[in-house]
């Protein structure tokens, strides 16, 4: 079992939630700002605004994707970076204008937001972290009930990175809005997934990153409803309306908005094509694996997501028994895969510890097909049967 080879070609992919392949409309799109229109989009000569109108065109994209207006698209260096930039920007600004110092979001946010808080916390800011139930949903009425007068910004992720779960936000939004309070929503993993439109759902900050919807790595974007105050997280010239300096990764920022384009072309095909080869990976662990459960809630998931976890083995192990068998899958999140700490967002949906070691991550994109989930379907419980043999855990 060890021992054998798989070849590049004839391996199984299952971790896109981690990151995704630059698709090959995104590549041909990018490749000419590389060498030919090479220009600063500072600059104002002939090189120059051909840079510009490229970022022009692609923030007209990603606009399109989210119903926004094209000047309140930020681009960035990706999702961590516009976490980074929504929270701190509006705390700040805040504090530079004596209004409240009180944030709130939940206990299983992206770290990019957790870690963001803490920071915040130790510059004198009070946060609050609002529990989830069982499947990983956010209460809309625990959001309700922890707004004060000194709330300035409520931070819920669209749909959890780990689970999958799809939370309620427009419903959240709708109270952010009544009650006065901004509301960010870290929507990497459902661009491109998931309809969005931040005029409907209230939101007045969402975060984005190319490299989750077939684009390339190192971009991103914030949405920043106009008249929203920030204070930049980067200072320097001019850039991105003043609010994020550095001259522009225009290849990148070129690519990310082809992406949104394409995305916005396919979503409603292909987020049902996905749901039916999730529901066919589901369906197929839970009835041929023993001691198999479903992590993360049954409907309200995203439609690439499959999160499970299994009793009397260790999740690390599992990862790595399946790449020999040549599937790619994951234990944690990608920012989380080196930790040997249980993920916070299984802990927070009252898993054990030992339960949160033995899960199991599984995400599909648009070359999955249905060859791929019965390969993982007739591979998976092989390791799991094997892995529990040796294992020194015997659920007692």
């Amino acid at each position: 079992m060890l021992g054998n080879k798989v070849s590049r070609k004839d391996r199984v992919y299952m971790d896109h939630a981690a990151t995704t392949p630059v698709a090959p409309e995104v590549l041909e799109e990018m490749k000419p700002y590389f060498s030919d229109m090479f220009g600063n989009a500072s600059t104002l000569y002939f090189f120059g605004q051909e840079a510009k109108k490229a970022i022009d065109t692609a923030r007209k994209r990603a606009a399109k994707l989210i119903n926004a207006k094209p000047d309140e698209i930020i681009f960035t260096g990706g999702g961590t970076e516009s976490d980074n930039t929504a929270l701190k920007g509006v705390a700040f600004a805040a504090a530079k204008e004596g209004k409240g110092n009180h944030i709130i979001t939940s206990s299983i946010e992206h770290h990019a937001v957790l870690n963001t808080c803490k920071f915040l916390e130790g510059q004198g800011f009070e946060v609050t972290y609002l529990p989830v139930d069982k499947d990983g949903l956010v209460d809309p009425k625990g959001v309700e009930a922890a707004i004060t007068d000194k709330t300035i910004m409520v931070s819920i992720m669209h749909a959890n990175n780990e689970i999958g779960t799809v939370q309620p936000i427009e419903q959240i939004g709708k109270i952010c809005k009544f009650s006065g309070v901004l509301f960010h929503t870290d929507a990497v993993q459902t661009l491109g997934k998931l309809p969005i439109d931040v005029r409907k759902m209230d939101i007045d900050m969402l975060s984005a990153s190319a490299h989750k919807i077939y684009g390339p790595k190192g971009v991103g974007f914030l949405f920043v409803r106009e008249g929203t105050d920030i204070v930049p997280l980067i200072h320097g010239g001019s850039q991105e309306m003043g609010k994020r300096a550095s001259t522009e990764n225009v290849a990148g920022i070129v690519g990310f908005g082809k992406a949104c384009e394409l995305a916005q072309k396919s979503l409603k095909e292909e987020a049902e094509r996905e749901t039916v080869l999730r529901d066919r990976l589901i369906k197929g662990v839970l009835e041929n694996i023993p001691e198999s459960y479903l992590n993360g809630h049954p409907e309200k998931r995203l439609p690439n997501n499959a999160h499970f976890r299994f009793d009397r083995i260790e999740g690390e192990s599992l990862v790595l028994h399946l790449d020999m068998k040549g599937i790619s899958a994951s234990t944690q999140s990608a920012c989380s895969s080196n930790s040997l700490n249980p993920s916070h967002v299984l802990m927070s949906i009252g898993l054990k510890p030992e339960q949160s070691h033995g899960s199991l991550r599984l995400t599909l994109g648009r070359q999955t097909t249905e060859e791929h989930v019965d390969n993982v379907l007739s591979v998976l419980p092989e390791v799991v049967e094997y892995l529990r043999k040796v294992s020194p855990c015997t659920g007692d």
